[in-house]
């Protein structure tokens, strides 16, 4: 009997960290890493006033992304991410022979105000909203845009827009934590080609889906 109770006690002991909830409250911090998939969900307007007919479309990427949150209450936090993408634009409608066009950097950095409603339980769901400034860099032409057009300057003009988010962090031990993350982002930018002083601008509404999976750990 005494080597089943101490049995016991060791398989207690070894679950209790487990099983112990995170518990956020206020004034903690919790920082994620997360891999992240960022799929646009464009709408593009024409190319003017070249190619009335011609569009273009915005690839997904992939990237790892950092987030710091800080509670301000046990229920309310807010979360910074940062996280930067490259993307390859392709020509649609008339322009889709072209193929690849361009391509650029993206920087979104996005503060969202956060809601956690199970915040001493170990699966911990959240949702969020916020504001979002996009800033385009490294933009570049292809040869196939070049080669049609001759040497051409790519600018993106930069962003402001809102942000929704919804989650759930999952304790893996009393400090760190599974995550999983979900964000649509307003996206909006006007594309310039300045080809030898002939201008040619696209609007562009990306508004990115960015979905992501990692780690977390709490301070």
């Amino acid at each position: 009997m005494k080597s089943r109770l101490i049995a016991a006690a060791l398989i207690a002991a070894a679950v209790t960290p487990a099983a112990t909830p995170a518990a956020a409250e206020q004034g903690d911090w919790l920082v994620r890493l997360r891999g992240i998939v960022v799929a646009p969900t464009e709408k593009s307007g024409a190319v003017l006033p070249a190619f009335p007919t011609g569009k273009v479309s915005v690839d997904n990427a992939y990237a790892p992304e950092l987030d710091f949150t800080y509670f301000l209450t046990n229920h309310i936090g807010a979360e910074l991410i940062l996280a930067t993408t490259r993307h390859d634009i392709n020509g649609a409608g008339a322009l889709s022979g072209l193929g690849r066009i361009a391509d650029a950097r993206v920087l979104p950095p996005t503060l969202t105000v956060q809601y956690h409603f199970l915040p001493q339980e170990r699966v911990r769901p959240y949702v969020g909203v916020g504001l979002n400034y996009t800033i385009f860099y490294d933009e570049g032409a292809t040869a196939a845009l070049t080669g049609a057009l001759g040497p051409t300057t790519v600018g993106l003009r930069d962003s402001v827009g809102y942000a929704f988010q919804a989650g759930v962090d999952i304790d893996i031990t009393k400090r760190f934590f599974f995550n999983a993350d979900v964000k649509y982002i307003d996206i909006n930018t006007r594309a310039t080609l300045d080809s030898g002083g002939t201008i040619n601008r696209v609007h562009v509404d990306l508004n990115p889906i960015v979905a992501g999976v990692g780690v977390g750990m709490r301070f």
